[in-house]
């Protein structure tokens, strides 16, 4: 029997200029992490640039199966999903293998592109490897570093091969910075580049400062607020954040901490902490609002690939006390734009977030150097769109090799 091929106007063409994408995620908006904000991000530049993009991700809570649910006028196809421990709200794409093969089969894709590593990614790899089509993936999450925040230390180094597994098969690997560019290549993974993360200036600014939140959160004009965006979960160590606070307390008794932001810790530390603001989730249209009506940044996470947040606080005019690896290690100069601490170094961490607190003109100062910065999202989906087009090259690579090979023999 002849094997089936997929029209011709389904197949990518060198000269070609707009691309089909199977773009493939087991997190999206409007769940509130950094992995489906960039998923968001990236979709809207695709389809804004004129490439037709399905996206396949699990069903949300609320969402019927039965119908085609678009983000941005783009096709989706729905999975079924089953929730991520201690992730209230997020879950886990379950295999869909016979779904995706059916799919691409029928209408095949010039690239698929994985976001996420979960079931649901590893079945759309599987698949995409077995049509031969070209493959491009994120590295969006540390899941193995998870592991130690989630008593699962012992899991640490199977996670760890398992990536690195999952990312060997593609053609391309994207990830947000140099620095984790070498790091994962020095742990054996293959076809690592960087694709940066863009900020959107007109929903990050100074001039969404308000003076009315500001007073909701019970503060004065002259008093610090400082401020913390993300999951309310252990890998974000949030601890250390509250003890910086506590130390500028020292000296300015009214400054105020708000946590923007739910997740598992969220009662423990509100109960211990009664005096900290704890908003909630806040949706991404007044999230610019938050991130400028407040003064100081402090971000003691150390489990990010990148750390959307740094870019996003700097972008509003505040000053940034960070560790200095990811988003704060490609985006801050120390002493000009932000503070960079020691990665790790706890002690350092709380005594700079201190030392500036008694610096309101510095602190100024700072926010408005770091409002500056920032690459748009437009020069990043540039960016996206030629490694696409490398992945496809690739792979007509690969498939051109065995052809050779039999013609030599013969």
């Amino acid at each position: 029997m002849k094997p089936s091929t997929p029209p011709p106007s389904f197949v990518h063409q060198p000269g070609s200029s707009l691309l089909r994408v199977a773009f493939v995620t087991e997190t999206f908006p409007p769940e509130l992490n950094g992995v489906a904000m960039t998923a968001g991000r990236l979709l809207n530049g695709l389809n804004t640039a004129g490439h037709k993009v399905r996206i396949i991700r699990p069903r949300q809570e609320g969402e019927d199966m039965a119908h085609v649910h678009c983000f941005s006028d783009l096709p989706t196809t729905l999975v079924r999903g089953i929730g991520v421990p201690g992730y209230n709200g997020i879950r886990f794409g379950l295999p869909a293998g016979g779904m995706l093969r059916r799919m691409w089969r029928q209408d095949r894709p010039d690239v698929v592109h994985i976001l996420t590593e979960g079931p649901l990614g590893r079945s759309a790899l599987h698949v995409a490897r077995a049509l031969k089509l070209p493959l491009v993936a994120g590295y969006h999450t540390h899941f193995d570093r998870y592991t130690e925040h989630y008593r699962f230390g012992l899991l640490r180094q199977q996670v760890t091969a398992y990536l690195r597994r999952f990312h060997n098969r593609c053609h391309v690997n994207l990830v947000p910075t140099g620095e984790l560019v070498r790091q994962l290549q020095e742990g054996g993974m293959q076809n690592v580049r960087v694709l940066s993360r863009g900020v959107d200036k007109n929903q990050f600014n100074p001039a969404l400062r308000s003076e009315s939140l500001r007073q909701s959160w019970g503060v004065q004009a002259d008093d610090l607020v400082m401020l913390c965006v993300g999951r309310l979960a252990a890998e974000k160590n949030l601890e250390l954040v509250v003890q910086a606070w506590l130390a500028v307390r020292r000296s300015q008794p009214r400054a105020k901490l708000v946590l923007v932001g739910a997740g598992p810790e969220q009662e423990r530390l509100s109960r211990q902490y009664p005096e900290v603001v704890f908003t909630g989730s806040v949706s991404s249209q007044e999230l610019g609002m938050y991130y400028a009506s407040a003064d100081l940044f402090v971000f003691a996470s150390m489990s990010e690939t990148f750390g959307n947040v740094v870019q996003e606080a700097m972008a509003s005019g505040l000053a940034v006390v960070g560790f200095d690896y990811a988003a704060a290690h490609e985006l801050i100069v120390n002493g000009r734009n932000g503070i960079l601490v020691p990665f790790d170094d706890a002690d350092a961490f709380v005594n700079a977030t201190a030392s500036l607190a008694q610096q309101p003109q510095l602190v100024r100062e700072l926010g408005h150097v770091a409002s500056l910065a920032g690459k748009s999202w437009q020069s990043v989906i540039q960016d996206l769109i030629a490694a696409y087009h490398d992945a496809i090259e690739m792979a007509h690579q690969v498939q051109e090799v065995p052809h050779a090979a039999t013609r030599q023999r013969a």
